[in-house]
């Protein structure tokens, strides 16, 4: 088996991957929290871990990939103030929590679908899990490195500090965080601005609520990972993965609540990939330049000259080191777009190849073992696609009579282009899936307009039948006040 070099965050250096379970590397990553469409910043990470797990089941290592989607406690603000962020979603559009999340949640799994991500072994959602939370703040407490404040509990950062250190993961000083820390007035709960929520009281109009011995309220944000990754993967386990953003403050409370609760932080290697600006900017939707992924398979955005398919956009993720900031713009993807025509080119290419008799030394096993190399670095995917396009130009230059290929060689290239291209980045040609999709949605559309005609001639007959019959195909309908919306 390859050795596989991984940068981690927590010691801030590659080491050499080495598994605490033989039989199983453990991978959790930070999923979404569904209050919203999926968006550009969402497919960075899918497609980081995507082709992480595969590489490691292709080197022959048992997987087991978990990926959480938050669904309650991810309040509006790092300082566990303001609405939770779905039941905000929620009460804005006159809908039951869990509805949003259900609807979200679809939407995520059509996209990642589209990325041809392959779906997590285990998808837990936090909303499930309030029974391992509840037992996970009780023993926080009963450890001494949490308190209750009028029905909601606390981890005590500064206790926690004097024994474990707090901010190891993400390199901040608790001294730092105390002098820009604001002041508290007389009505916070908290006994310093650093600690943060395990469990909130919840006010009486809230709706997500759960009893506890502390009375009924919900989970704190970073409590839910936590808690699930030791279900499924153990109080020790490989990887813990996520954006960058995610370091501070989710992850080192994540690192602080495992310590205080098992004595160790959990997690051999803490990987996280960097994050995606738009002409230099960081994405955000007060700036005008929060692209989703929909929109970006459409071209429906004023930066979008044209729609560009999952795979351009794949394509495009993979080119930067998962480390590096990747800088988007609409000339980034037309590159892309071109370079993926490329080598898919290529890959319809290799197999109509003529082969010699004779022996040819063109370097495709050394092309082979460097692509590996690559990836095999920390997930070097861009030095191990400019390799692949080493493979191209042999290709071509087969193709037009320039050289000459031996069985043995081209095997090789079909190895390059249908394994390492195809299996392990994940890259294919989604011309005719994408074409199909176009055609059903345009099916839909125009069943959606002869419904719309039988409301409005008062035929309901019609229209709840288009609906229902929709809906069991699963395809959800929902009228608003600027017209008809459906999601698979």
């Amino acid at each position: 088996m390859r050795d596989f070099t991984i940068y981690n965050t927590l010691s801030r250096k590659k080491e050499k991957f080495e598994t605490i379970h033989p039989q199983m590397v453990g991978i959790y990553v930070c999923g979404p929290t569904v209050y919203g469409d999926a968006h550009l910043g969402h497919a960075r990470p899918a497609v980081t871990y995507d082709v992480l797990v595969r590489l490691f089941r292709h080197l022959g290592y048992k997987v087991r990939y978990v990926r959480n989607i938050t669904d309650v406690g991810h309040l509006e603000s790092d300082a566990d103030e303001g609405d939770d962020k779905i039941l905000k979603k929620a009460k804005l559009e006159q809908l039951e929590p869990m509805e949003i999340v259900q609807r979200y949640t679809n939407r995520f799994h059509e996209c990642m679908r589209l990325l041809n991500t392959l779906p997590p072994d285990i998808e837990p959602r936090a909303s499930g899990h309030i029974i391992e939370q509840i037992a996970l703040v009780k023993t926080i407490l009963d450890n001494g490195f949490a308190y209750e404040s009028r029905g909601s509990v606390y981890f005590d950062v500064e206790k926690y500090n004097k024994k474990f250190k707090y901010g190891v993961l993400s390199g901040r000083q608790l001294e730092d965080l105390q002098s820009n820390s604001r002041s508290l007035d007389g009505q916070d709960d908290k006994r310093s601005p650093y600690d943060f929520a395990l469990w909130k009281k919840a006010s009486p109009e809230h709706i997500m609520r759960w009893p506890s011995p502390w009375g009924e309220g919900f989970p704190g944000w970073h409590l839910e990972c936590s808690a699930m990754s030791a279900k499924y993967l153990g109080e020790e386990f490989d990887i813990h993965g996520g954006g960058m953003d995610l370091l501070f403050p989710h992850h080192e409370c994540e690192l602080a609540q495992n310590t205080a609760s098992r004595g160790v932080g959990g997690v051999r290697y803490w990987m996280h990939n960097n994050m995606i600006t738009i002409n230099g900017q960081k994405m955000g939707k007060s700036l005008g330049n929060f692209i989703t992924l929909e929109e970006l398979f459409e071209g429906k955005h004023q930066m979008l000259s044209q729609p560009f398919s999952p795979m351009t956009v794949r394509f495009f993720i993979l080119q930067a080191h998962y480390r590096s900031t990747l800088d988007f713009s609409n000339e980034a993807l037309v590159a892309s777009e071109r370079g993926l025509k490329k080598l898919i080119q290529a890959l319809k290419d290799v197999v109509k190849l003529p082969v010699v008799t004779e022996t040819s030394e063109l370097g495709v096993d050394s092309l082979i073992e460097k692509i590996y190399d690559s990836l095999c670095d920390d997930l070097n995917t861009p030095v191990a696609i400019s390799h692949i396009f080493d493979a191209v130009k042999i290709v071509n230059q087969v193709k037009e009579k320039q050289l000459v290929l031996s069985q043995s060689e081209k095997e090789g290239l079909v190895y390059i282009f249908n394994i390492l291209l195809t299996e392990i980045l994940g890259l294919k040609d989604d011309k005719v899936e994408r074409s199909d999709i176009e055609i059903l949605d345009e099916v839909i559309k125009l069943l959606l307009d002869i419904r719309s005609e039988a409301k409005r001639k008062g035929d309901f007959t019609t229209s709840d039948k288009i609906r229902n019959n929709l809906k069991a195909l699963g395809i959800e309908i929902r009228d608003t006040k600027e017209g008809t919306e459906w999601s698979y």
